[in-house]
């Protein structure tokens, strides 16, 4: 009887002891989110015409962290739309834009690179960090002018603007697109986040 007790008792401790260990690997894991998400987005209305404002937060997946420190630059696209409702006809889309972002990883000089492309055929910004967070942190406050004419948005009048970033895989090297298909690992894109605008 003695013997069985005491079998009992080392039993639960040992059951305490693995339930406290995978306690302390999966929390720092549950903590990490993966993903892109929309914190805040805005329509500035001014006199010269408008502009987007939006904050992300943006967590890279330990697969696309791997191949960027191997060389491997990695695409963002963050898409903006802007479109007037109309119940009585399709709706009126006033704006689109997109905006395309360059992550890369220098080993020599042991910097990350952020190049930003406002537009398609337009001038492109880079900028260097001493570390892969600050560089996440750049490409997560976004700041897109002129992305509806002055007067083009009427007073009165009410607009559903709808925004999302992703990454673009067909950007990558041929391997690793066909490694991306249907993988969780490799598909990082935030839902559209819509709100109505009311200039």
């Amino acid at each position: 009887m003695m013997a069985s007790s005491m079998c009992c008792c080392r039993r639960l401790s040992w059951i305490a002891a693995l339930a406290a260990l995978w306690l302390a690997v999966a929390a720092p894991l549950a903590a990490r989110a993966d993903g892109i998400d929309v914190h805040r987005a805005a329509v500035i209305t001014a006199e010269d015409g408008h502009t987007l404002e939006a904050e992300f937060e943006i967590t890279l997946t330990s697969a696309l962290e791997d191949v960027l420190n191997k060389g491997v630059p990695l695409y963002f696209s963050l898409e903006f739309e802007l479109i007037r409702p109309r119940w009585y006809w399709l709706n009126e889309k006033i704006s689109s834009t997109r905006q395309q972002y360059r992550l890369s990883y220098n080993a020599l000089t042991r910097q990350y690179r952020v190049t930003r492309q406002y537009r398609v055929g337009v001038g492109k910004l880079y900028q260097n960090f001493a570390s892969l967070p600050e560089g996440l942190a750049f490409m997560s406050r976004a700041r897109i002018r002129d992305i509806a004419e002055a007067g083009a948005l009427r007073k009165g009048d009410s607009y559903t603007a709808g925004l999302r970033m992703r990454l673009d895989t067909s950007q990558l090297p041929r391997p690793f697109q066909v490694t991306a298909l249907g993988s969780r690992d490799w598909s990082m894109s935030s839902d559209w986040h819509r709100w109505t605008v009311s200039p």
